[in-house]
C-alpha cells in the first residue's frame, strides 16, 4: 500500500503506490556460498556507475543493470565495528515503499541508524521503484522494470561477494514497509531458502481478498508510476500464476520455520481517505494471513497498534532487535 510515515504530505498522486507482486523465478534458485571480496566492485550483471564510502557506515552505489531501465541505488548499512573487527555479519533487506517519496534513503531519513547503532547486522536498502512491487512486470511501456531479478539474482548476491555476510539460510533476513512488507512476504515464500525472519509493517498479506482489491491497487500504481501504463499482474485479466505465486496467503507452508513478524494500524486517519484504504486493507489482510497461520500451527508475532498507514518507530527498533536474536551470530 502506499506509504505514509509523514501523513501531512501525502496526496492522491502518493497514494497510488501501493503494494508489490512479481513472475516466479523459480524456487529452487539458491545461491553459492561466496568469499566477499576485497573491495566493493562490479559483477553479477551489475556495473557500479556512483558510489560513496566516505561515511564509516553508511555507503552508497548505484548500479548499471539490464533489468531495470534506469539506474537503482542501494544503501549498506554497516555495524559501527565493521571495519576492524574482521567478523562476519547477519544481513537484513530492508524494502521501502510505495509513493513518490519513497526509494532507497527512506529509512535513513527515518532513523535505521539510531534503531542498528551497536548492533552486529549489516541492513541492506535497496531500490524498488515508486510502484515496482518488487516485481518483474507483465508489461511495461518504459523498458525494463523487473525489480525481483535485480533484488534476487543480481543485487543479493553482489552483496555477500564484497562484503562479510553469512550466504545462508540463517543468515538472511527480509522485511518493509507498506509496498515492501508485501514485497518481504513475497520473496520469504517464494525463495524459501533464503531468509529466515520475515518482517511486514503495515505490508498488505493477501492479495485476492475485497475482490482482489491488492491486486487492482499493484496494477493502477504501477501504471501511473512506474510502468507507462504497463502493469505488473496484467489486465483487464490477471495472470493467474503470478498472483497464485506471490500471494502470501495462498503459501503458509512457506512461512514454517522462519521468524514471521507482522505490524498493522487499528485506526487509520479519518481525514485522509486513502490512508483509511491502505491501512483497512492491510489490517484484514494481516489478520486473515494469521489465521491460516494459526491454523497451521506456525509460531508469528504479531501487532495490531492504534494509528494509520506510517513507520513506527518503535515497532522497527522491537524487530530488528528479534531479527538478530533468529540470525546466526556475527
Amino acid at each position: 500500500m502506499l506509504s505514509a510515515q509523514h501523513p501531512t504530505r501525502r496526496n492522491i498522486l502518493k497514494a497510488a503506490g501501493g503494494l508489490s507482486a512479481a513472475m516466479a523465478m523459480g524456487a529452487g534458485f539458491v545461491l553459492a556460498g561466496s568469499t566477499p571480496a576485497a573491495a566493493v566492485g562490479d559483477g553479477f550483471g551489475l556495473r557500479i556507475v556512483d558510489r560513496n564510502e566516505s561515511d564509516p557506515r553508511m555507503w552508497y552505489y548505484r548500479f548499471q543493470t539490464d533489468e531495470i531501465g534506469w539506474n537503482p541505488g542501494v544503501n549498506v548499512l554497516l555495524p559501527d565495528d565493521y571495519h576492524g573487527s574482521g567478523r562476519t555479519y547477519p544481513v537484513l533487506y530492508l524494502f521501502h515503499g510505495g509513493g513518490t517519496d519513497q526509494d532507497f534513503i527512506t529509512f535513513d531519513r527515518e532513523g535505521v541508524r539510531d534503531w542498528t547503532a551497536g548492533k552486529p547486522i549489516i541492513v541492506v536498502m535497496p531500490d524498488g521503484g515508486h510502484a515496482g512491487w518488487y516485481s518483474n512486470p507483465v508489461s511495461s511501456n518504459v523498458g525494463p522494470r523487473n525489480w525481483e531479478t535485480f533484488h534476487i539474482a543480481q543485487l543479493l548476491p553482489w552483496i555477500e561477494a564484497n562484503f562479510r555476510t553469512y550466504a545462508e539460510y540463517d543468515g538472511r533476513a527480509v522485511a518493509g514497509f507498506s509496498m515492501g512488507g508485501f514485497g518481504a512476504l513475497k520473496y520469504a515464500a517464494k525463495y524459501y531458502g533464503h531468509f529466515a525472519s520475515v518482517s511486514a509493517h503495515s505490508g498488505p498479506a493477501s492479495l485476492r481478498r475485497d475482490n482482489g482489491m491488492v491486486v487492482h491497487w499493484a496494477n493502477v500504481s504501477s501504471g501511473a508510476l512506474d510502468l507507462g501504463g504497463g502493469t505488473v499482474y496484467g489486465a483487464p485479466l490477471w495472470d493467474e500464476a503470478r498472483v497464485n505465486a506471490d500471494n502470501p496467503v495462498q503459501r503458509i507452508e512457506s512461512y514454517r520455520n522462519k521468524r514471521v513478524f507482522l505490524v498493522a494500524g487499528t485506526s487509520p486517519d479519518p481525514v485522509n481517505w486513502f490512508d483509511t484504504a491502505n491501512e483497512t486493507h492491510v489490517l484484514a489482510g494481516q489478520r486473515e494471513f494469521r489465521s491460516l497461520l494459526d491454523n497451521a500451527d506456525i509460531p508469528h508475532e504479531w501487532y495490531e497498534l492504534p494509528g494509520g498507514h506510517f513507520i513506527r518507530h518503535d515497532m522497527m527498533q522491537r524487530d530488528i532487535d528479534g531479527i538478530i536474536d533468529r540470525l546466526r551470530k556475527a
